[in-house]
C-alpha cells in the first residue's frame, strides 16, 4: 500500500519551551542566602540543606530535556562576599531538531570578594541536535569563579553516533572591567568524524572544560596538574594572568565524569553537590 503521508511538518513555534531562572545571592549573618528567586517556564531552583556558609542551588528542568527551538536563560548575581554553588539535578538532554537551535544563555555577575562555583552536570547531544550556548560573566577583580562544563556527543551507552549535529559554545569572561577570557567552539556536520581527527578529539566523544578565575590562580597550576595525575582521560592544564584552564577528553563519558569529579573535589577541597 502506498503511503499518502507528506513530509514531516515543523513543530509550531507556540509549542516551543522558553523559560529559565534568575537568582540573587547575598552574604548574611547566617551564611549566604538566596534573597530573590524568579522562575519561568519549566525551570525551577531548589536549595538543599547544606553545611557551611555557602549556598547550594540546584537547577531543575521539569520538561526532562530540550528540543529544537527551546530557549533557556539563567542569570545569577552574587552580592559582596557571597559564596554560592550552582548545579543541575541531572544531565541535560538536547534532542534532535527539525531546524531551529536549542539555545541556552547564562549570565553570571560577581561582586567584590564573592565566590561562585558553576558546576552543572553534563549536556548530552543526540544525533541531529542543534545546540547553541552563550556564557557571559562580569566579575570584580577580587572575586573567585570556578566553571566546569562538560558535553557528551551521543548516547554512548546505546552506541549512538552523532553523524549530523551543530554545536556552538561562546564564553566571555570580564574581570575588573576588562575582558580576560574569550572562546568560541563550533562543531557541525559529521561531528563524530571531526572528533576522530587527531588534532581535534582523537576519538573523543566527551569533553570537559574547567576555568578557574581568581587572584593568583596561576600559582595553583602545579596543584591542578597533580590533581589530574592518574586520570583515565587525556587531560592538561595551563595558567596565566589570574586564569587557570583545564581540558579533559575521553571516548568514554563515564570515565570523563569520574575524572572531572576527582579533579574538582581535589582542586576545590569540597565534595561535589549531592545531585551529582
Amino acid at each position: 500500500m502506498r503511503s499518502t503521508a507528506g513530509p514531516a511538518q515543523p513543530v509550531p513555534s507556540y509549542v516551543r519551551a522558553e523559560g529559565g531562572v534568575r537568582v540573587a545571592f547575598a552574604a548574611t549573618g547566617r551564611g549566604t542566602r538566596a534573597l530573590t528567586v524568579a522562575e519561568s517556564g519549566g525551570y525551577r531552583l531548589r536549595f538543599p540543606r547544606a553545611e557551611g556558609s555557602a549556598c547550594e542551588a540546584v537547577l531543575i528542568n521539569t520538561g526532562g530535556g530540550m528540543a529544537g527551538g527551546d530557549r533557556m536563560n539563567v542569570a545569577a548575581e552574587l552580592g559582596e562576599g557571597a559564596d554560592a554553588l550552582l548545579t543541575t539535578q541531572a544531565a541535560e538532554k538536547v534532542y534532535r531538531s527539525d531546524g531551529p537551535d536549542t539555545a541556552v544563555a547564562v549570565t553570571l555577575d560577581l561582586a567584590a570578594a564573592s565566590r561562585l562555583a558553576w558546576l552543572p552536570q553534563e549536556t548530552i547531544l543526540f544525533d541531529r541536535a542543534r545546540f547553541s550556548r552563550r556564557l557571559d560573566v562580569r566579575m570584580a577583580a577580587d572575586a573567585t569563579l570556578t566553571l566546569a562544563e562538560s558535553i557528551v556527543f551521543g548516547r554512548l551507552a546505546m552506541g549512538e553516533v552523532v553523524a549530523d549535529a551543530a554545536f556552538a559554545d561562546r564564553w566571555r569572561i570580564g574581570r575588573g572591567g576588562a575582558l580576560v577570557f574569550a572562546e568560541d567552539v563550533r562543531l557541525s556536520g559529521d561531528v563524530a568524524a571531526r572528533l576522530d581527527r587527531p588534532a581535534v578529539g582523537k576519538g573523543a566523544r566527551a569533553l570537559a572544560t574547567v576555568l578557574h578565575v581568581a587572584p593568583g590562580a596561576e600559582a595553583r597550576l602545579d596543584e591542578a596538574r597533580a590533581a589530574l595525575e592518574g586520570s583515565a582521560c587525556e587531560a592538561g592544564a595551563s595558567a596565566w594572568n589570574g586564569l587557570l584552564l583545564v581540558r579533559l577528553l575521553s571516548p568514554d563519558a563515564h570515565a570523563l565524569r569520574r575524572a572531572l569529579v576527582s579533579f574538582l573535589e581535589r582542586f576545590r577541597g569540597r565534595p561535589m553537590p549531592r545531585s551529582w
